[in-house]
This record gives C-alpha cells, structure tokens and sequence, in this order.
C-alpha cells in the first residue's frame, strides 16, 4: 500500500487536492444531525412491564463474556505511570459476544428479543481517570469469528467496527457528551455520533450508556474523511491524540514536544492503525505535523502563504474553541484532544470528552469569569492573529443566535431530560440513588450533588451564566492580537 502525506510540498499538495477535490464534502452537504431524543417513542407504557424484565424504547446492548472479568482498570506501576490490568492471556481485551436489540425509539425492546446485529467483539474498560469508576466505560471492537474487523451500522449510525459504550458516571446529567457532541455536529464539520441505550452485561443489568462513535476513518466516507483511492494508489491523511501520557503512550515528539507540550502529555498517531503504518511513514507523520508547528511559531506565522493558514481549515478550528470556551471544557488542547489531516490536505480538530465540562471538573470549581483556550497548545499563537480572533468573535456571535441560543439549550436539555427518564429511573435502582453516585468525587465536598434535578439546574445555571459573560466580553479576545502585545512576532516585514 502507498502512502502520501498530503501537504509535504506544495507540488504534491497541488496534485492531491486536484484528484480528490470532487469527493471532497462541504459543510452544506453534511447529512442533518440526528438527536434520538426527537425520534418518535411508544405514547403507551409497555404492556410488559409487570413481568419483570427489562421493557425500554431505547435499544438494547446485550454483551456476553462467558464470565471473564473485562480488562482495563487502572494500576500503578513502578515506574509510577499508569497502567492498565490485562486479561489472563495478557491481551489488553478479551473476546465476547454482542447483540444489538433495536435500532430506534418507534417501539419497546426486550431482553431476549432477535437482534437487529449481533457479533464477535473485543472489549475492555477505557478511558483515564473514569477507568476506575464504579460504572465503567467500555472501548468494543467487532469482529469476525475469525478475528477479522466486522464494520457494522449500530443503531443508525455509520458501519465501523470501533465504538465506544460511555457511562455516564461523573456527570449526574447523564447528558453533557450526548448534548454537546450533538450540537457540535450542527456548527462543525464532523463531530462523534451518539445513540443512547441499555446495557446488559453476562445477564445482569448495567443502565444507561451512550454509545459512541470512536473517533477515525471509515467506509465509503463514514466517520473522517482520511484515505481517498486514485490511479491505484491510496492517499492518507491521519490522526493525531493529545492525551495523558501512560505506559503504553507512544509520543511522536513532534516540533512541540520539545517546547511547549505538558510533559503530562503524549501526542500519539491514531490513524493510520500499527498494521498500517510502518517506521518511514511515522517519522513522515511527524515532519509533517512539525512543519505545521514550525510555521505556527515562526515569525511569519500570520501570513496566509507562509503561515499556520496554509496548513489548517480555520473555520473548524474557530468551532472548535468556541465550542469548548463556551463549555469551559478544561482538557480541550491539552488532553482528550484530536486533531487530524484529511484528504483536502488541511489539518482539522475533532470534538471529544465533554465530562468535566461546564464545572464539572475534579478538582476544584470553575468559575465562568475568564477566556482558557487562549493559553491552550496551538491556540496560544494563533489568538495573536487578529483575523483569527475576529473570526471567533463574528462566529460566535452567528451561533448565539441559533444553535448556542439560550432558547436552543434549554429547549435541548429539557426534552433529553424527558426522554431518558425511564430508563434513570432503571439506572438508579441499579446503582443507587444519584446522591450515591460518584458521591465524593468532586473537590469541596459541596459540589457533589444529591439529585438529578440540582444537576440539570447546575448545568443550566452554568451555561446560561457563562454566555451571559461571554456576550458582554468576546470583544476582549482581541487583547490577546493586540498590537502592543504581538510586537514581538511581527517584526519581520514583507
């Protein structure tokens, strides 16, 4: 397979985006986001109810692992960094079995029912500090009998064998990544699709989940557009994570990693896969992500030839902080943060992890008084470019107006509430109730709410608030492109 990391030279960034522009998609052509809440659901209560089994609109994920306890809780090791436990071959996953029961709202599911699909999977536990939480999260892998990846439509979403079963835990909404990925994918040009559902786990009941788009490349244009077939050969984009650096972290040092990069901080190639990349392509990835980073913090970073411009699509980068400003989305650009390169030849950023968001962050309060994308990696040069904070502020103003409207949001979070309330009520017996849930995870003591009602109110308080701040103070983004302040950068002439 021939790879050819798009943007190299500008003669090969020419040829590329002459073959691939009619394949090209534009914003305007984005098939309408769905939000499941919105779909039809059965008016009456189901007629099997009082027999006592599991009776939901929502879809049903039944995961059968023969009684092999799922890998992946968090360990120390002795080099202090964390790590993950494996199963007892030593794999990071284990094999089993999922059924998916239901692919709409239109009609009640039942444990036991035929399943729309059903598969071979590999799973285990993921993601960092939520690795540990009592309900934990879940990374899947169809395949087939044979181990092959087995692409499939789950619940309406695009084929792909890469998901990802999120519980919500720490949010006590149950609704911060459903929301936000969702109104992402209204303002950007890809943001994770997400359905939610009941899991069901060796028979026993285990809630609510949301199931996730894991964030890569895809069939026929599903998920992000990174490879694109012409005269025989394959051109590639890739994908890049920011994220806690671990055990297992495999950081491409690119020109930042040697300035500014947190040394908590690990940015690792995500597409294309291992068996998909060897050596020569790595170090190709990392010249190229690097001679972006080189031109962003060059003198001649504003300049639309020389410049960060040439290499990035702007507007999904103004998205991106906006979408993350607003939440207050405290990981954004330093973990939890994927950037990635399609076949247009620009690199892009892609919206992942909304827990913490609108102070909902471990450690201590967020209060809603203050700009933190500006200090954010990356970002922290391009807010020197007045036509980029022109850009943020003439954008989000646009957005006010709609899809980040105080109208829209509470319109949004009202109807999920209402939606997901039979199936809260299940999770709850399940787990206790919300006052026991992740009951002492929030630093002081007091944030830790004891009702599903203060949590809604908190989330709304804090988005109503934060826009409110951020309507009478956008303009002052421009300080950080002043002149005054950016002298320094601009002192080459043309």
């Amino acid at each position: 397979m021939k790879y050819g990391i798009m943007g190299l030279a500008a003669c090969l960034a020419v040829l590329l985006i002459a073959v691939t522009a009619p394949a090209l998609v534009s914003e305007a052509s984005l098939p309408e986001r769905v939000w499941q809440h919105e779909e039809a659901t059965p008016a009456q209560a189901c007629p099997r109810e009082e027999d006592g089994g599991l009776c939901s609109y929502l879809p049903i994920v039944e995961i059968d692992t023969g009684g092999v306890e799922i890998p992946g809780r968090s360990l120390i090791g002795d080099d202090g960094l964390p790590l993950n436990t494996l199963a007892e071959d030593g794999q990071k996953t284990i094999a089993a079995r999922m059924r998916v029961i239901g692919g709409d709202c239109s009609a009640y599911h039942h444990q036991g029912d035929a399943p729309d699909v059903e598969s071979a999977i590999r799973i285990r536990i993921r993601g960092n500090s939520s690795r540990n939480f009592d309900k934990p999260s879940y990374a899947i892998r169809l395949v087939t009998d044979g181990g092959e990846n087995n692409p499939q439509s789950l619940m309406g979403m695009d084929a792909h064998h890469e998901w990802v079963l999120h519980g919500p835990w720490l949010d006590k909404t149950a609704l911060r990544n459903y929301l936000f990925y969702n109104l992402s994918g209204e303002i950007m040009g890809y943001a994770p699709n997400v359905r939610y559902c009941e899991l069901v786990v060796d028979g026993a009941y285990q809630g609510l989940y949301l199931l996730t788009e894991s964030i890569t490349a895809g069939r026929d244009g599903a998920r992000l557009q990174l490879n694109k077939t012409a005269k025989r050969s394959v051109f590639t984009g890739y994908l890049l994570r920011l994220d806690h650096r671990n055990k297992y972290s495999e950081d491409i040092r690119s020109f930042t990693g040697y300035t500014l990069l947190n040394a908590d901080s690990s940015l690792e190639i995500m597409y294309p896969g291992h068996s998909n990349r060897d050596g020569a392509l790595e170090e190709e990835i990392r010249q190229d992500f690097s001679a972006f980073e080189k031109a962003l913090y060059s003198y001649d970073y504003d300049r639309s030839d020389y410049g960060y411009r040439a290499w990035v699509d702007v507007d999904s980068f103004v998205d991106y902080f906006i979408i993350n400003e607003v939440t207050l989305n405290t990981d954004a650009g330093l973990y939890s943060t994927y950037v990635y390169k399609d076949v247009n030849g620009l690199l892009q950023m892609c919206v992942w992890d909304f827990n913490n968001a609108c102070d909902n962050y471990f450690e201590d309060q967020m209060g809603y008084r203050f700009f933190f994308m500006p200090w954010r990696l990356w970002y922290w040069m391009m807010v020197k470019d007045e036509d980029f904070t022109d850009r943020i502020i003439s954008r989000y103003r646009e957005l006010r107006q709609n899809i980040l409207s105080d109208e829209n949001l509470d319109r949004r979070i009202d109807g999920i509430e209402a939606f997901l309330e039979p199936a809260l009520v299940r999770n709850d017996a399940r787990w206790g109730d919300v006052s026991a849930q992740a009951s002492t995870l929030l630093n002081p003591p007091e944030r830790n709410l004891t009702s599903r009602g203060a949590a809604i109110g908190q989330l709304k308080g804090f988005l109503f608030n934060r826009c409110k701040w951020l309507d009478a103070h956008i303009e002052t983004l421009r300080q950080y492109s002043a002149a005054s302040r950016v002298k320094k950068f601009n002192e080459v002439n043309d």
